[in-house]
């Protein structure tokens, strides 16, 4: 079977033009959390255009994703594509001509995930005959996560994305750049460990205000909040072994209104990052216990949340995996990379993974030469000329696992 997946490879770099439109088209209209509404619309009319039949605001109060199915010519198992959709609430600054103008943007890549995805459907919905099996697409907001309550994948999730028909296995991605010495267009993938858990922390350090110039009269929240910052670290260089990896980041603190008063109050939040959920329970506790006596040593008190909303550690299906690596082998020979090690980055598509087997795998879109700015910055950008072999990839392997597995 594998030597007619290189018309797969052939439809998708014909489609490549196509791709790029898409990517471009979503790229103006970035949104944010799990309310995407134009980004749906925009999914939905494409998928009109091809005649796939669809669900829409799949996930219920407010989250906008969308799941279409298409039905093969032959009976079969169910292959699942999942390709996500928010942008994040950041002012572009890459000069673009298509770049976005409502305050947000597209600065992790999921426009071109959303493209690929729509090009993976075409491909598949003109080769529905062919297929042993049906193909379930789940196009997916909130991946970055949500202000209130689970993200994207966890809401889809519990809202049968996965189910009627149920999915047998799944496929996802992710663009950008990659470290590890992979070169532009080289597509890399994992067996088993590739992605930390994604978890976020809040406190509120709670004091005694005052003038600024009579500190004696304070419980200082802010120098608390700092003494915890920095105790905290302590956990990941003498509490954990030293090749273990694990992080904890601040992301904000907040305190007061003006230079000449101390607060009451001081609010802190951040993240964790671990490869396994035994070392994600550990942080957790560890970061509560530790706080909690440091600001009451410093005559305090702390409210501390740990947000068990985000996405365990993403583990690929190790069958799965190999499955991945043959077909895209077969298509791109001397460009597949098996990474030496995890990515501490966080991906909810865990969610999806947690429920069926799969894998999610990379594709490096950033030539070093050309692309200077990583995920997340206001001037991120990718190679849109290798955006295709997402789609060749994709439909490539979807085709032969149903084939396989008839």
């Amino acid at each position: 079977m594998l030597p007619e997946l290189l018309s797969f490879k052939e439809q998708a770099h014909a489609l490549s033009d196509q791709i790029v439109q898409w990517r471009r088209g979503l790229h103006r209209i970035p949104e944010t959390g799990i309310h995407t509404p134009n980004t749906q619309a925009y999914i939905c009319a494409e998928l009109d255009k091809m005649g796939i039949p669809y669900r829409k605001d799949v996930g219920g109060n407010g989250c906008t994703g969308v799941v279409a199915l298409i039905e093969g010519g032959h009976p079969g198992r169910v292959f699942a594509i999942r390709a996500d959709c928010d942008g994040l609430p950041i002012r572009e600054e890459t000069g673009l001509p298509f770049a976005s103008e409502n305050g947000n943007m597209h600065a992790c890549g999921h426009d071109a995930h959303s493209a690929i995805g729509l090009g993976t459907a075409k491909i598949l919905r003109e080769n529905a005959s062919r297929l042993h099996g049906s193909i379930k697409l789940i196009f997916q907001p909130g991946e970055e996560g949500n202000p209130e309550g689970p993200g994207g994948a966890k809401r889809m999730l519990d809202d049968g994305a996965l189910e009627n028909p149920r999915a047998d296995v799944l496929i996802g991605l992710h663009v950008g750049m990659l470290g590890s010495g992979t070169k532009l267009g080289e597509i890399c993938f994992r067996r088993e460990s590739l992605m930390a858990c994604m978890d976020r922390f809040e406190f509120t350090v709670k004091g005694v205000g005052s003038h600024g110039s009579a500190p004696q009269n304070s419980v200082d929240p802010i120098m608390i909040a700092a003494q915890i910052i920095s105790t905290l670290q302590t956990i990941i260089s003498r509490e954990i072994p030293p090749l273990t990896p694990a992080v904890i980041s601040f992301g904000s603190i907040h305190a007061g209104s003006a230079f000449n008063i101390i607060p009451a109050e001081c609010r802190l939040s951040g993240t964790i990052r671990a490869l396994t959920n035994d070392m994600r329970k550990k942080l957790a506790t560890r970061i509560g216990e530790i706080a909690k006596s440091v600001a009451e040593g410093m005559r305090g008190t702390v409210d501390y949340n740990f947000n068990w909303d985000g996405p365990a550690p993403v583990v690929n299906n190790p069958e799965a995996a190999e499955e991945l690596r043959r077909v895209a082998e077969h298509l791109f020979e001397g460009e597949v990379v098996e990474l030496p090690e995890p990515n501490m980055g966080g991906e909810d598509v865990a969610f999806f993974l947690d429920v069926v087997p799969g894998v999610f795998f990379f594709i490096n879109t950033c030539d070093p030469e050309r692309h200077k700015f990583f995920h997340h910055n206001s001037k991120f950008d990718i190679d849109e000329n290798c955006i295709w072999r997402g789609a060749a990839v994709m439909s490539a392997m979807a085709f032969q696992w149903l084939s396989d597995h008839k």
